[in-house]
């Protein structure tokens, strides 16, 4: 199974990520509208299956393109899972050039070890903090 990645809104295939976001606990929520115009102002990344041109994954990074990049909606097609797709985006991500001096987050619960090889850590203090949607 071979993979490439694209960048760009553009190049998404919109009803595929909203779709993939469906299926996950923290997006399954969203509206389609709502997916859409977050895409529109992000920084999209999509995993491809190059048999066929159909996305498989989707991530994407909010950045004011000076100090700063929150990665966030990582997701690859469960039946697709296991072989390298997230990977790929992921190296995608690290290799842009401009994030390399920006400080980066996310938020992740069960796969602290796949973005431990990408130069993230865990911070020993807990100085998170967040305002819940309509506080």
């Amino acid at each position: 199974m071979e993979f490439y990645i694209e960048t760009g809104v553009e190049n998404m295939q919109i009803p595929v990520v909203v779709e993939l976001l469906h299926t996950t606990a923290w997006a399954k929520e969203r509206s389609a509208e709502t997916i859409e115009k977050s895409m529109r102002n992000s920084d999209c990344y999509g995993a491809f299956l190059k048999e066929n041109d159909q996305q498989i994954g989707f991530s994407r990074v909010v950045t004011d393109d000076a100090t700063f990049f929150w990665l966030t909606d990582v997701i690859v097609d469960e039946k697709y899972r296991g072989n390298g797709a997230g990977k790929m985006m992921m190296e995608a991500i690290r290799n842009q050039e401009k994030y390399i001096p920006m400080h980066g987050v996310l938020i992740t619960r069960d796969a602290q070890g796949l973005y431990e090889r990408y130069g993230f850590i865990v911070p020993e203090e807990n100085n998170y903090m967040r305002k819940p949607n309509g506080a």
